[in-house]
């Protein structure tokens, strides 16, 4: 511990190699701590990147406190606890959405698209991908260039997206026929 206190009072004067020696010992921890706490590889790989540049440009505030690995887990979580607020600020914005097309569409006397009800249920990293390549017609790289994520990615989103929709539809037509 005696050299992680060291390093801290020179990254806190502005080493920026002591500061890289901290972030690089503490990532895999860290990493650990915020894919546990979402449960969700890609958001825990963009937290804790995003972490580790809030550390960087808030590193001369540190007043050691707490470890810094504490210190680094309390940005982490506030992080995490932002973008799941955000989250469901865009999930009730879509519920709002959906009813106000729902309205609509009953006023015009026109069937209410099942299909347009179940991609509204869908999280926006597989509905944009499903919209963009079923809807707009976008190729798989197109949309990977879009999103900027890799073709993999994007592959891998489309097929999680359709397999949703498609139990959604089968779920509603049970429920329709049931």
């Amino acid at each position: 511990m005696h050299d992680e206190t060291k390093l801290i009072k020179q990254a806190v004067r502005g080493d920026e190699r002591a500061l890289s020696e901290l972030l690089r010992s503490n990532y895999s921890f860290l990493y650990q701590y915020v894919l546990k706490a979402t449960m969700n590889k890609p958001l825990a790989e963009d937290v804790t990147q995003e972490t580790m540049l809030k550390a960087i440009e808030r590193i001369a505030a540190f007043r050691g406190k707490a470890k810094f690995s504490t210190w680094l887990i309390t940005i982490a979580s506030r992080l995490i606890i932002d973008r799941a607020r955000k989250t469901e600020r865009e999930k009730k914005w879509l519920q709002d959405a959906l009813r106000a097309i729902r309205f609509e569409s009953l006023q015009r006397m026109d069937e209410w698209p099942e299909a347009l009800e179940a991609l509204g249920g869908l999280g926006s990293e597989h509905r944009i991908p499903v919209l963009l390549k079923y809807y707009y017609g976008y190729s798989q790289e197109e949309i990977a260039d879009m999103l900027d994520i890799p073709a993999g990615t994007v592959k891998s989103r489309l097929h999680h997206g359709i397999k949703q929709l498609r139990k959604e539809l089968t779920d509603h037509e049970e429920e329709q026929n049931g």
